[in-house]
């Protein structure tokens, strides 16, 4: 609600986030083994992206700012050929004084050249307030990272060409299934992990980058995270 009321988030955003805990509790709160896994591919696509992006809703934003930064300046840290991951306030209700709030959410948290003041393309396929977007961030990246993302705008930006990696601790969803990527994992354990994957992998050869995320399977990581599902909602001790 203090996110709501600072005017970060909407009040739609308050049960999408609980369905969200939901599930968090029957994985254990923790992060399971194909979680780490995918994370472990989503960093890999972002270091080895031309222009990797980032999509920042107001749930994110009051979550997550700082380690979302975090995660910035660790695909960012110099190395021959890596791209900077840029930050773009994106949201689904209207409102241009929300979207400048995330965006200065963003830069109080420590981010660089965060986008959003400015939308000057849009989405394809798209009739909702989401398909507002910058030209030299979402339109033009070739992968975007959509944490707690809406299913219509995960396959709008597939449909444009996009690899879409997301953060979703529901692995029922839309915007899961429509991933390239989906890490069924808390924001808040997931960003912290992505960046110190994206800190060592600094160390790392630039060809043993994608070993990873070639070999990932979104459609069978999210089947292995709902039979652990499955199990807890069987066990004798659930």
């Amino acid at each position: 609600m203090a996110a709501v009321e600072k005017g970060l988030a909407h009040p739609s955003g308050l049960p999408a986030h609980g369905r969200g805990e939901a599930f968090d509790y029957l994985l254990g709160e923790r992060t399971v083994p194909e979680a780490e896994m995918a994370e472990r591919a989503a960093v890999e696509i972002l270091v080895s992206a031309r222009h990797p992006v980032a999509s920042v809703n107001g749930n994110v934003a009051a979550l997550a700012s700082h380690e979302l930064v975090e995660l910035q300046q660790a695909v960012g840290a110099k190395r021959a050929g890596r791209a900077p991951l840029r930050l773009e306030a994106n949201v689904f209700h209207a409102g241009e004084g929300r979207v400048l709030r995330i965006v200065e959410a963003l830069e109080a948290a420590g981010g660089h050249d965060v986008l959003g003041r400015v939308r000057d393309a849009r989405i394809p396929g798209l009739s909702s307030h989401r398909a507002l977007c910058t030209k030299e961030g979402i339109f033009e990246a070739d992968a975007v990272l959509v944490p707690l993302e809406d299913g219509d705008r995960a396959e709008a930006l597939k449909a444009m060409g996009k690899v879409v990696i997301a953060v979703d601790l529901n692995p029922l969803s839309r915007t899961a299934r429509a991933a390239d990527v989906t890490i069924v994992d808390h924001l808040l354990r997931a960003l912290p992990k992505m960046a110190d994957i994206a800190r060592r992998m600094d160390r790392l050869p630039t060809k043993g980058l994608k070993a990873t995320a070639k070999a990932f399977d979104n459609g069978a990581n999210l089947m292995a995270v709902r039979r652990r599902i499955a199990e807890t909602l069987t066990s004798e001790e659930a």
